[in-house]
């Protein structure tokens, strides 16, 4: 797993190997994966490998100014990729038909990322394009499938190696179209999810409240969803990549922004997508400033409005993204889990032996009572560590913290003991707190 950004991102001098705090955010999420696309690559990002000016029909704003992009940001960008151990998804432009150009775009992408270019994908949410005024009212799936056919093409001549990612989109409809497309390359179905996305709340299931972020119904709506574009890939052996998700897709802020709660759904989220059988997240991301940036980003940059000073500040969703990073890899155990509320159980066997557990629990912190466990693992636990994602409430804003600090968990050895730990026996009783996310490893 690991961040979105958008496509003129890759322009941000910020995104450097010898910057400590952008390989730490990355490092932080484990073996990361930073995909570049978001509504910008479309509109606002022009890549040339030639220096050409950009083109004037390109429009952007202050905060979203239009960025050319060349391969000495590939250069740049790959000096991060080496530092944080890291891969990389890149969007190429659609809105703008032009094959050739992003053909080239692939070749410098392939020939400077080497393996860590993972795919490519055509066009960011073309599903979206006539309503946007990307392209006229009249364009539509036909009319994608055709291009992708050129784009891909042209893409595979100069980086054949790379998969083609797509379609990227927001609608069901576009998922089988793309996976029966023929193209010359590996194929890679993918999708964006945004769980809470009615803005002016027409839809009450679907609007960015906190009783619907925190409940069992969106859990289960979610990953309904996911399996009905799981069940679409595998019939032609495909992986599925949600290359870009959130909370909520809304502009601007809703009682869901920065809150504990984002980061609690956010670690269920990324374990029950995993465990759906979902290949790679990205968590769409911002590096505008904390002051005036968009409120529901997992990062974002210090200083005042659009002058970030060159610090970055790890907002909820990333200490719940980091709590499932600090898992590390491993074959997803079967558990049985019954009582406990709103209780989501995870657990994996790690390649030592070891079993790692994380227990999310959604209850609300200032009205629930102390979950209590009894836990019967696969063996005679000779050593018990845990680590702990709190906060005050579901709302608490900016307030979660990982054992007390503001910071990624620390390593299994360096963790505290289970409270009270039974050694030797394969049960293990302890209490949990409401609002929590506790990682626990056990080794036997």
């Amino acid at each position: 797993m690991g961040l979105s950004l958008e496509a003129t991102d890759l322009a941000d001098t910020s995104l450097r190997g010898d910057n400590p705090e952008m390989v730490g955010l990355l490092t932080g999420l484990g073996k990361a994966h930073i995909r570049f696309g978001g509504s910008s690559v479309d509109r606002r990002m022009f890549w040339t490998s030639t220096g050409e000016p950009v083109p004037s029909n390109l429009k952007g704003d202050k905060p979203r100014p239009v960025r050319a992009v060349t391969p000495a940001d590939f250069q740049r960008v790959n000096t991060l990729l080496v530092a944080a151990d890291a891969q990389i998804s890149l969007t190429v432009d659609l809105g703008n038909f032009d094959p050739a150009r992003a053909g080239d775009m692939a070749k410098y992408g392939a020939e400077i990322f080497g393996a860590r270019l993972v795919s490519i994908t055509v066009g960011n949410e073309p599903n979206g394009f006539p309503t946007s005024g990307v392209r006229p009212s009249g364009w539509g799936l036909k009319d994608y499938l055709g291009e992708l056919e050129q784009y891909a093409d042209a893409i595979h001549k100069m980086a054949p190696d790379v998969p083609l990612l797509g379609p990227g989109a927001y609608s069901e409809a576009w998922w089988e179209p793309f996976v029966k497309t023929s193209t010359p390359q590996q194929k890679i179905l993918s999708l964006h999810h945004y769980p809470l996305t009615s803005c002016d709340s027409k839809d009450p299931d679907s609007a960015p409240t906190m009783a619907n972020l925190v409940s069992a119904r969106m859990h289960e709506r979610t990953l309904a969803y996911q399996r009905a574009a799981l069940d679409v890939a595998r019939q032609a052996g495909m992986q599925v990549w949600i290359p870009e998700t959130g909370v909520s897709a809304c502009d601007g802020a809703n009682p869901t922004s920065r809150t504990h709660a984002s980061a609690l759904w956010s670690v269920d989220y990324v374990l029950s997508s995993a465990q759906n059988g979902i290949q790679r997240l990205g968590f769409h991301s911002s590096l505008l400033t904390c002051t005036g940036g968009p409120p529901l980003s997992p990062i974002c940059s210090g200083g005042a409005y659009l002058k970030p000073n060159g610090t970055m500040t790890k907002r909820a969703p990333y200490l719940g993204l980091a709590m499932a990073a600090s898992l590390g890899s491993g074959d997803f155990l079967k558990v049985e889990q019954s009582g406990g509320g709103l209780t989501y159980a995870y657990a994996l066997e790690q390649a030592d032996g070891s079993t790692s557990i994380i227990i999310v629990n959604e209850n609300d912190p200032e009205s629930s009572a102390q979950v209590e466990v009894n836990l019967t693992l696969p063996g005679r636990a000779r050593t018990g560590t845990m680590t702990r994602l709190t906060g005050s409430s579901f709302g608490s804003q900016d307030g979660t913290r990982i054992d007390g600090a503001e910071a990624i968990p620390a390593p299994v050895a360096a963790r505290a003991t289970v409270e009270g730990f039974n050694y030797g026996s394969p049960t293990q009783k302890f209490k949990l707190t409401a609002g929590t996310a506790t990682v626990l490893n056990f080794k036997y």
